[in-house]
């Protein structure tokens, strides 16, 4: 089971963004002639420059400055000092002696009156609480926090509130509260420039997608939070990032990948003493090995993490450990040591109030009774499960309760409620391998509202309603226009390329005229995302696409619209799939692709040509036609493959400058194309080659564009190459279709980084 650890504010409140000139710090100290204010300011600073990378050299001069402060009956600084030892003990795992610090410097900020002092130190407690699993006693720190952090109009300490009150609305499966608060936070900090507070929003916002089961969106959001803590020199911030992103390996199965991440985490929080890190990193890679199968080594490190959470007094962290440890036993075949580990740990998690931890253990415990013929109280088990899993929304955990539910009502003779929980199985699966592909909306809410969109919110609110009417009018015409074949496309293509030869002739009035200049760039950019809308009526839909026995499309355009495209049809008894990439991108990419798209249904449908080489041999004849094409100025057409196959697994395919590659128990065959396009090319037009193959079960074909291989990206900024494109989707043959597309969306995001999309990027893959 991956841990997952939402990460709550430190009342720390120094902005550790910009650098700390330690020397000049050490020389005001010294410097017994200075002003016994400016003397504590500096040590202050000081302590707090070596919190998160050496907690114990923080601890020592935090004393020094308590010292000086006591000598000064200056109780203000007295108490920020003993925050400071506190938080030292905090983040080195020694929670009691944390809580006694904090304690004290709450005590002495209620003496003088220090109201943002007092919401800082109920911070710290709330957090301290919250850490070992008791919400009851956490909750009412966080709100007093809340409320003096609203009161004294302490932003900072305002983010911080919400950052902590989303984590306990998180811990009882709230996530839509969860990502409420956190997002507060986030807004904030970007407002105060915090960085280190964005760096923290950003992973828990992360931790929300990661529970829902949205791997892309949780990388992405981990990648921005490495990405911060780096540039800020925050060691645990980095050890725990590592460990999130670890976790994303850990769900998809690449566990080799997620043990690289697991012992970099380890070893940053071994090297700064962070007690609660190391325990959470030893955990996962605990839970590696037994995955492996590998119990020696799996025990070894679960122990290590258990008997620190113990020492912390970590109820959550313990009930995990047990888990664990149960599933080991299981896994062995002890089922009677299995048993007693998890319901030790289910105990602790409806002791805390842990939703999430509950439904885990009651489908582990129903585990162990299914295997020992006990088929009532798995029932009574997973049934309690999947109601609490549903609740707080974990769609792995439903995924895996209705599996089991679904095995022991086929074993019970009740094949009404099996298939009712197959099919719920297969909804959570589904909804695990494609929930990163929900459309615009909910990658623009997180990824894009505080850094683009609220600059021109307002701004397109009015554009859409003065252009709504016109929109509904050309809402209707595209299902038309989509059906309309290659005279429509090209009818629609003359439309924006007249009005682009208009906008040229109104040169000399535009330079004039800036309103009429924003209203035609205004009309092109609605052209456009006109265009896309065409784009996406040719494509093939979910229905289509179903006749693929197993598969996947992976679709990223570079612009609006895209160069690129995919193409397939049932026609006679056979399957044909294209992946084409035609000349350009963008606007004139798009109008080359509804050119090609048109003309392989006129080639299929109504000419009846079935080979693929002679498909591909008729709609070159098309585009040189349509396009008048001679050679002499233009060579426009598309590099493609098309394959086909019959219910008898017979394969047939043509490759224009693009390879086909298919994988067959463990070993890669690269199919080479022809050196020419579907288009007008220098020389002698000469046929396609026809390719046929017998397929066998199992057997994996993949069709693409150059956009994957192409990408810019890496530590060296170079492509990513064909040979790492080959070695990669060789190194995924175990995984289902779904999860290759994840882990290639993946791989793309983490080599490409802040590198900009080059092409328009199409592969297809689909196992037979």
């Amino acid at each position: 089971m991956l841990r997952l650890t939402l990460i709550t504010s430190l009342c720390l409140w120094l902005s550790m963004a910009s650098a700390v000139n330690l020397d000049s710090l050490r020389g005001v100290w010294n410097d017994k002639t200075q002003p016994d204010t400016n003397r504590l300011k500096a040590m202050h600073k000081i302590a707090k420059d070596y919190l998160y990378s050496q907690p114990d050299s923080a601890f020592h001069f935090a004393q020094l400055q308590h010292e000086l402060a006591v000598t000064l009956g200056d109780m203000y600084w007295m108490a920020d000092a003993l925050n400071t030892q506190g938080s030292s003990f905090f983040i080195r795992g020694n929670h009691i002696q944390a809580l006694d610090y904090y304690n004290k410097s709450l005590k002495s900020r209620e003496q003088i009156g220090d109201k943002k002092g007092i919401a800082r130190t109920h911070g710290n407690i709330g957090l301290i609480y919250w850490r070992q699993g008791n919400l009851e006693k956490a909750l009412p720190y966080y709100l007093n926090n809340l409320q003096i952090q609203k009161e004294i109009g302490d932003k900072k300490g305002l983010a911080g509130s919400y950052n902590n009150i989303g984590a306990i609305y998180s811990s009882q499966g709230n996530n839509e509260q969860a990502i409420m608060y956190f997002k507060k936070s986030l807004k904030i900090n970007k407002e105060i420039s915090d960085k280190r507070g964005i760096g923290l929003a950003y992973g828990n916002i992360g931790l929300i997608y990661q529970t829902q089961g949205n791997y892309e969106q949780a990388l992405i959001y981990y990648q921005k939070e490495l990405k911060i803590n780096k540039a800020i020199s925050d060691k645990i911030g980095i050890g725990l990032a590592y460990t999130k992103i670890g976790g994303t390996f850990n769900s998809l199965g690449n566990y080799e990948q997620a043990l690289e991440y697991y012992d970099e985490s380890l070893k940053i929080n071994e090297e700064v003493g962070y007690k609660s890190g190391i325990a959470f990193s030893s955990y996962n890679i605990g839970a590696i090995y037994s995955n492996q199968g590998n119990y020696e080594k799996a025990l070894e490190y679960t122990d290590k993490s258990l008997k620190i959470h113990e020492e912390l007094g970590d109820k959550n962290g313990i009930a995990g450990s047990y888990n664990s440890i149960g599933m080991m036993y299981y896994n062995q075949g002890n089922y009677e040591k299995a048993l007693e580990y998890n319901d030790k740990s289910l105990k602790i998690y409806e002791e805390t109030g842990n939703k999430t931890g509950m439904a885990s253990s009651y489908r582990y415990i129903g585990v162990i009774y299914y295997e020992q013929g006990n088929f009532s109280e798995t029932i009574t088990l997973a049934k309690k499960g999947l109601a609490l899993a549903q609740e707080v929304g974990v769609v792995a955990e439903i995924k895996l309760i209705s599996a089991l539910l679904y095995n022991v009502y086929k074993e019970t003779g009740y094949p009404a409620k099996a298939l009712e929980m197959h099919e719920l199985a297969i909804e959570m699966r589904d909804s695990l391998n494609s929930v990163e592909n929900k459309e615009a909306a909910i990658k623009l809410e997180y990824q894009h509202k505080y850094e683009k969109e609220q600059a021109l919110a307002e701004a397109k609110h009015q554009e859409q309603m003065t252009l709504s009417a016109e929109r509904e009018k050309r809402q209707q015409f595209i299902a038309w226009s989509a059906g309309g074949g290659l005279v429509m496309v090209l009818a629609f293509a003359f439309f924006i390329l007249n009005r682009l030869q208009v906008t040229r002739r109104q040169k000399k009035v535009i330079e004039q005229q800036k309103e009429l200049v924003e209203e035609q760039k205004k009309n092109i950019t609605d052209s456009i995302q006109y265009a896309e809308n065409i784009q996406r009526a040719l494509l093939p839909d979910a229905q289509e696409l179903s006749l693929i026995p197993d598969g996947f499309v992976l679709f990223q355009p570079k612009d609006i619209v895209s160069g690129d495209f995919y193409w397939m049809q049932h026609h006679n008894d056979r399957v044909y799939l294209a992946a084409c990439d035609c000349t350009g991108h963008g606007v004139p990419g798009a109008f080359m692709s509804m050119i090609g798209s048109s003309l392989l249904d006129e080639a299929v449908v109504e000419k009846g040509i079935t080979k693929p080489n002679e498909i591909f041999f008729e709609v070159r004849k098309g585009f040189i036609n349509a396009l008048k094409q001679t050679g002499e100025t233009q060579k426009d057409g598309m590099d493609a493959v098309l394959i086909a196959w019959d219910k008898k697994y017979t394969l047939q395919l043509a490759a224009a400058y693009s390879p086909v590659i298919i994988i067959r128990k463990g070993e890669i065959q690269e199919l080479k194309p022809d050196r020419q396009p579907v288009g007008f090319h220098t020389g002698a037009q000469k046929p396609f080659t026809h390719h046929e193959m017998k397929l066998e079960k199992g057997d994996t074909v993949y069709i693409f564009s150059d956009g994957y291989p192409d990408q810019f990206g890496g530590p060296k900024d170079k492509k990513f190459m064909m040979k790492n494109f080959k070695n990669l989707l060789l190194s995924i043959q175990d995984k289902t279709m779904n999860e290759q597309k994840t882990i290639l969306e993946i791989t793309l995001a983490e080599w490409k980084g802040d590198t900009e999309q080059v092409d328009d990027i199409l592969v297809m893959g689909v196992r037979f």
